[in-house]
């Protein structure tokens, strides 16, 4: 090991604030990070570091902070494994947790929001069963591949912080072994799941109950539902929030062509944020039925089928809820979610073609004709979009459903090149195959100037339903041309 790096410079805008430290005696366990072999720093995300006041760090200070895991200043002494259950393919498991990652700090970004800095592969924890702790390489490239994407095509996610190559040979089934590995730093505004609820219901825990859903409300607030927000109770105000939020999410996801593939209670995040990627894929044509996860065998979480899963995802927090709330109340937030989902359709799929709403009924009808004319011409959403942006090139009943909507004026570059930037598996496994074969990341890093690119082509993401500010933590999303180091 190095000798440690100088601490980060004096920054006005790095503002620590451990606030998880008031639950930590139950919602987590105290580890250390695993010592690697070597750190090899392969991205730093500054566009994103610039925004929680870290990106003056050195090199050598960005390696010891998020490679070493050296505490950062007036932040939390020792990362913690959080505890969590979950259901899997809606099947109950009590036996989870953060088997190879851990919170590592929280601080607040420009705006004054509670931001998480979150691992994975960093190192064997007490809920890791059988499992080494570690991620690969290939499967940090895919996730930093994933979230910028995203993030351009206006989805609440995740970012991909950090990733440093470790040094290490592992063995996995799904990847030809052995492999390189690397630890991954992600960037939200939080790491309470569904199933950190479902473990507290699940322990009889009613204290803490309360104790989180504070926590939850004072830390992610809005959006208010309505003029009884004030006197509902926070278990009814909490979950009328997470349906908001993952009727919203659904929405962005379809919108984006995306198929996250794993949808479980544990992976989903009550700030209505993606994260947590695996075996994500990005619609090569328009079809409900397309699935990401080779072990999905029933298309569970099917492409088509992601909306009923979060809504499903939904009742098991309100099932947890039920610990310290009746009923009614709770039910009738469910009853919520198909609403909130169609609203946040219209408006997000009128985003991305770069036309103006005109209301639910005639958004809706230009849906269903989007749709038609993806399946008649066999085209992906990412072909479909870049095509028709601003009604151009539409015919027949596409035409006609256009006719009404206004179009939103650009002149992008992005919109006169050859075609869209996509994220297709091929495209995904030619980046990879230069840097396995050659070490070569030019790929890697030119891909992701190319998809910031087209998000700054796309305009500012829209925000969450019921939010006059983009929530996801950064007010210039997809508006930087430089690439990510």
């Amino acid at each position: 090991m190095t000798d440690h790096p100088a601490p980060p410079p004096a920054d006005a805008s790095y503002q620590p604030d451990p606030r998880i430290l008031a639950l930590a005696d139950w919602l987590g366990d105290p580890v250390a990070a695993a010592d690697f072999p070597q750190v090899q720093l392969r991205l730093r995300n500054d566009r994103a570091a610039a925004q929680v006041g870290l990106n003056g760090l050195t090199d050598a200070q960005w390696t010891a902070h998020f490679g070493r895991f050296e505490p950062l200043p007036g932040n939390l002494p020792q990362p913690l494994a959080l505890r969590y259950h979950g259901h899997q393919f809606q099947v109950y498991n009590p036996d989870l947790g953060d088997g190879r990652g851990f919170l590592f700090a929280q601080l607040r970004d420009g705006a004054g929001r509670l931001m998480d800095l979150g691992t994975k592969g960093s190192g064997q924890t007490p809920w890791s069963r059988q499992g080494d702790g570690r991620l690969t390489l290939k499967g940090a490239v895919r996730e930093a591949l994933a979230t910028e994407m995203l993030e351009a095509l206006g989805v609440a996610t995740s970012r991909t912080f950090s990733v440093i190559e470790t040094g290490e040979s592992l063995w996995r089934g799904d990847e030809p072994s052995p492999t390189r590995s690397a630890v991954l730093v992600r960037l939200s505004h939080g790491h309470i799941r569904i199933g950190t609820f479902q473990r507290l219901l699940a322990l009889d825990r009613r204290d803490e109950m309360h104790s989180l859903i504070a926590y939850c409300l004072a830390q992610f607030p809005g959006p208010e539902f309505g003029p009884d927000f004030a006197e509902a109770s926070p278990a009814t105000r909490l979950l009328n929030q997470v349906v908001e939020r993952l009727a919203d999410l659904a929405a962005q996801w379809m919108v984006a062509g995306f198929v996250h593939g794993v949808l479980n209670t544990d992976n989903m995040n009550v700030t209505g944020e993606s994260f947590d990627y695996g075996p994500w894929r990005w619609l090569p044509r328009w079809d409900p039925a397309f699935t990401a996860a080779y072990f999905d065998h029933q298309r569970l979480y099917a492409y088509g089928r992601q909306p009923q899963a979060l809504h499903w995802n939904c009742g098991q927090l309100a099932v947890a809820l039920r610990l310290v709330e009746e009923a009614p109340p709770l039910i009738a937030a469910l009853g919520r979610f198909p609403a909130l989902y169609q609203a946040a359709m219209a408006r997000r799929w009128c985003w991305r073609l770069g036309v103006v709403p005109r209301g639910l009924e005639p958004d809706s009808a230009l849906i269903a004709a989007c749709e038609a004319a993806m399946v008649a011409g066999e085209m992906g959403p990412d072909a479909f979009f870049f095509a028709h942006r601003g009604g151009r090139g539409a015919s027949g009943a596409l035409a006609a459903a256009l006719a009404n909507h206004e179009p939103v004026i650009s002149d992008h570059a992005y919109w006169s090149d050859a075609g869209p930037q996509t994220m297709l598996i091929e495209d995904v496994e030619a980046i990879w195959a230069g840097i396995a074969e050659n070490d070569d990341w030019d790929a890697f890093h030119a891909k992701l100037a190319a998809v910031r690119r087209m998000g700054q082509a796309h305009g500012p993401a829209l925000p969450p339903a019921g939010h006059g500010h983009d929530d996801q933590g950064h007010d210039d999303q997809g508006h930087d041309d430089e690439a990510a180091r």
